[in-house]
């Protein structure tokens, strides 16, 4: 990966697009994350970010000029918030594939005014129910979605689906958003479980049980170091349980590879038998006729 750099955005090509906009080309360098962007000194209506790794879409600062904004093909799975203080005339936003898993993640767009353009093309939020409308009715200024022009009628299904107070709660209800760790997130910490009933019994008997001060200094130990006093006991004894257990199996297994050779033998000898009868059949057969 590639950080995004002044220098790096000095050496990017830069051109004269064919709908006559000035283009800077910072595609397929695995950038992971959007930063020094100042470093264009707002000097490009279009960026493209194609082919990257980025993660999150935030880390702007203030680009008036800046209209169209290419970031297709890379991990985006965040939108960040205040993004129409950053880029006050965005009006083009292609996100096509990338990673954007529910609704709410789509709402920091909401706040754009002066997006007309959106597309969101391969990426799993497509496919969640009321997808259209949903888009449609958080950014109403849209006209063009996923590269399909917005219609009049969904226009009007996406009003009358999200109005009035049952509208709101539908929109809370579907407006979940992914959660994702990003860069510079506070981390979620687990709670701390205490000891159980049980391991606090074990504790207070060890320490009523010890007898000398380098019991004590032991108990100690073990405290700090996360152990619980007797529980290595109970461990122990349940350890040895199950040896026992193995040992058993062992024993039964040996004494049932010994019995085979032995029901071998008798089943030979049964056969040995049987045959000799026959023999002795035969004969007498034989000397009576």
């Amino acid at each position: 990966m590639v950080k995004l750099t002044a220098e790096l955005i000095e050496q990017a090509a830069q051109y004269t697009n064919p709908v006559r906009d000035r283009e800077l080309d910072l595609r397929g360098y695995k950038i992971p994350v959007l930063e020094n962007l100042g470093a264009t000194l707002d000097q490009f209506d279009t960026i493209d970010l194609s082919d990257n790794e980025v993660r999150k879409l935030d880390g702007f600062p203030l680009l008036k000029r800046l209209k169209t904004l290419l970031i297709n093909n890379n991990r985006i799975c965040r939108i960040g918030e205040n993004m129409e203080q950053a880029l006050p005339n965005l009006k083009e936003l292609i996100l096509t594939s990338n990673n954007i898993q529910e609704l709410g993640d789509l709402d920091p767009l909401a706040t754009v005014k002066s997006l007309t353009l959106l597309s969101l093309l391969r990426n799993p939020v497509t496919n969640k129910k009321h997808y259209r409308l949903y888009v449609i009715n958080k950014i109403p200024q849209i006209r063009v979605l996923d590269f399909q022009k917005v219609k009049l009628k969904e226009r009007q299904e996406a009003e009358k689906m999200f109005k009035g107070k049952r509208g709101a709660q539908l929109a809370k209800d579907i407006a979940k958003r992914t959660k994702t760790f990003t860069p510079g997130a506070g981390l979620q910490t687990e709670k701390k479980m205490g000891p159980s009933a049980a391991d606090v019994e074990a504790i207070k008997n060890a320490i009523a049980n010890a007898t000398s001060l380098a019991e004590v200094e032991r108990l100690k130990g073990l405290l700090q170091s996360g152990q619980i006093p007797g529980r290595e006991l109970r461990s122990g004894a349940a350890n040895m349980v199950e040896e026992e257990e193995e040992e058993e199996e062992e024993e039964i297994q040996e004494e049932m590879q010994e019995s085979v050779p032995m029901f071998e033998d008798m089943q030979s000898m049964r056969d040995e038998g049987e045959n000799g009868d026959d023999v002795m059949q035969e004969d007498m057969h034989v000397n009576g006729s």
